[in-house]
């Protein structure tokens, strides 16, 4: 499972598609089909040939936010819906968090104390019997200034994949 921060104004609210619309969804769906979790193309439009494999998409926060930036009320308040998807995941073992807000949101939703797990790229904890793993959000900003690259992004999808295939029921 992969948890993002809120929908986007112009994709995700728009279209119910989370990362669409915006470049951060060319950098994820890209580096999901390069690992084996999404087949098929994303177009940036719901009618595209693009499927997750044995992946979910789900956000911190449930609305768009206020300026595009939410508010501890509204990322605390849309925290019971991140549990209870979190919990309706059976098979779930590994959560993928983009950026600060969504990790400790996450951390919180399973129960654990933000300090005992701190954010960190490329960073990981077990939880809850998850693993979580850490990245800077896949945004435009953090690509283009540089504090992510598309190889910094691809090496936590690698964590990911490698742990999932020691970790094979």
């Amino acid at each position: 499972m992969i948890v993002g921060l809120a929908p986007g104004m112009r994709g995700a609210n728009r279209t119910g598609r989370p990362f669409i619309g915006d470049h951060s969804g060319d950098l994820l769906y890209a580096t999901l089909g390069a690992h084996g979790l999404a087949s098929g193309s994303f177009e940036a439009d719901t009618d595209d040939s693009l499927r997750l494999e044995k992946t979910a998409i789900t956000n911190a926060v449930r609305c768009v936010p206020p300026e595009n930036k939410p508010i501890g009320t509204e990322i605390n308040t849309c925290r019971a819906f991140l549990s209870a998807t979190i919990s309706q995941m059976e098979s779930l073992r590994a959560i993928i968090t983009l950026g600060k807000i969504s990790h400790d949101s996450t951390v919180r939703a399973l129960g654990g104390k933000v300090s005992a797990h701190p954010f960190g790229h490329n960073a990981h904890t077990s939880i809850g019997g998850f693993e979580l793993f850490s990245s800077y959000h896949c945004s435009r900003y953090n690509i283009n200034t540089g504090r992510l690259t598309p190889n910094m992004f691809n090496a936590v999808f690698a964590d990911v994949i490698r742990f999932l295939s020691r970790t094979q029921p």
